[in-house]
């Protein structure tokens, strides 16, 4: 007989619907606030001394984490993709498979919301309204300091990345006056730190590798405490904002969700099907219906690593690729070729950006790109993974990092989408291998498949 739950009716309930009741509290307790009280003397006090601290202690939960996180997830991350002798020519393919596909990714979101510009159209005063309530003064001199900061060609940009010392660039990281390389650093930093790990003999290293494993571990705790307090979080932004910017929120909100989903569908069935059809030799229609049960499961449980049993299931039965070939490159995949949360980063930095009025030359742009790619190595396969390494793009920039309280209510739709993305670009990356590595994929279309791809 299982134990009975002790739980109240709230805690029983999964914390995605938990969130989206917060997301909706908050948003229609604004709304009316907006509506009717909106010159109320209360107002302010009451969203500086209440909703502002409860929000700010969930984003503070995921700032405090972001530098031992990037730390620890590039470096494991590197050091399984760097060991080139043992992984040989598979590692190689899977890792510039990865790249390349992420580098696609990033270019169809930034393009998108330099295109539509998602984030325009907020009534300046309003704007302003938005960021008294948001960002803390320390975040604001940040910001302003950045600007001038900021003003450098490309090629510092790009030397930049390279660091003197990473110790400084991680201890003014978040210090918008700071000319160095910053997280961007740190970040190139934690990879080749992982790359030279796995070089060195594994019994010399055991030790080191098991401290950043456990390291990454309390990390990931950290994050599960902070979502814990998301929907409470997430009510209090919401409120915060719809308060001050009432309907004009909404339809901000809609035109960047909309963004996301045109990008994101684009990268699913435009970049892929190419990719399948060219690489894998496969008809796209034949990789999608026997990849649905996949795709399904991703998009339920937001989740990589929660569909690897799945993927590895279906990618050798259905597809027919080895075991030692799905087995390799699906496990790197669902925590290192994360190109749909790549995109989902680069938009949201740059719509944020448009947001908040913070204009991004060249140089920036680059900056997100690439901070983008490294991020979509370094994202967790987990729900919510993605959101400490959106604060830290968007603090390299220039852009407050408290803004992404802006996103949070519609981010769960998001986070389900981008990693159905996230796990179809794993699966499309082992069929490839496979392909070229002389194996033979089942492109026959079974009748209880078919049967099934009707039922799911």
């Amino acid at each position: 007989m299982p134990p009975s739950d002790h739980r109240g009716p709230w805690a029983r309930l999964p914390l995605p619907t938990r969130i989206l009741i917060g997301l909706t509290t908050g948003l229609v307790l604004g709304l009316i606030t907006n509506l009717f009280f909106s010159e109320a003397a209360w107002l302010d006090p009451f969203i500086q001394y209440v909703t502002y601290p409860i929000g700010q202690i969930f984003l503070r939960l995921i700032f405090m984490i972001v530098i031992p996180l990037i730390f620890a997830a590039l470096t494991l991350g590197a050091a399984e993709l760097g060991d080139l002798k043992k992984l040989g020519r598979i590692g190689i393919k899977t890792f510039a498979f990865a790249l390349a596909v992420t580098v696609i990714s990033v270019t169809i979101g930034i393009t998108l919301v330099n295109v539509l510009q998602p984030g325009r159209g907020i009534d300046p005063e309003a704007r302003e309204e938005l960021i008294q309530t948001l960002v803390s003064p320390d975040a604001r001199r940040s910001v302003e300091q950045a600007d001038e900061a900021r003003r450098t060609n490309i090629v510092d940009t790009l030397l930049n990345i390279i660091p003197r010392n990473p110790i400084e660039d991680a201890a003014r990281a978040f210090d918008g006056s700071y000319r160095g390389g910053g997280l961007l650093a740190v970040m190139f930093f934690s990879l080749l730190f992982g790359v030279a790990l796995a070089t060195v003999d594994r019994k010399k290293t055991e030790g080191l590798v098991a401290a950043i494993e456990g390291l990454y571990g309390v990390v990931m705790k950290i994050i599960g405490f902070a979502m814990r307090l998301a929907p409470y979080g997430v009510a209090a932004l919401l409120f915060s904002v719809a308060a001050r910017l009432g309907f004009d929120i909404i339809v901000v909100l809609a035109k960047y969700v909309g963004v996301v989903l045109l990008g994101l569908a684009l990268h699913q069935f435009g970049v892929y099907s190419i990719l399948v059809r060219v690489f894998a030799r496969m008809s796209p229609i034949t990789f999608f219906r026997k990849i649905r049960e996949i795709m399904i499961v991703a998009f339920s449980t937001s989740s990589s690593n929660a569909t690897l049993p799945t993927a590895l299931r279906v990618t050798e039965e259905r597809l027919g690729v080895p075991r030692e070939i799905s087995g390799f490159v699906l496990t790197l995949g669902s925590t290192g070729n994360q190109n749909g949360t790549a995109l989902f980063e680069g938009v949201t930095v740059l719509f944020l950006a448009q947001f908040f009025g913070v204009s991004l030359g060249v140089p920036e742009q680059i900056q997100v790109v690439l901070m983008s790619i490294l991020a979509g190595i370094g994202t967790a396969g987990v729900p919510g993974g993605s959101l400490p390494l959106i604060v830290l793009v968007l603090q390299s920039v220039g852009v407050p990092g408290e803004g992404i309280g802006v996103i949070l209510g519609v981010d769960r739709l998001l986070d389900m989408c981008r990693t159905t993305v996230n796990v179809t670009g794993d699966v499309a990356a082992a069929a490839y291998v496979a392909r070229s590595e002389g194996y033979e994929l089942d492109t026959v279309i079974e009748p209880e498949e078919a049967e099934e791809a009707l039922t799911i």
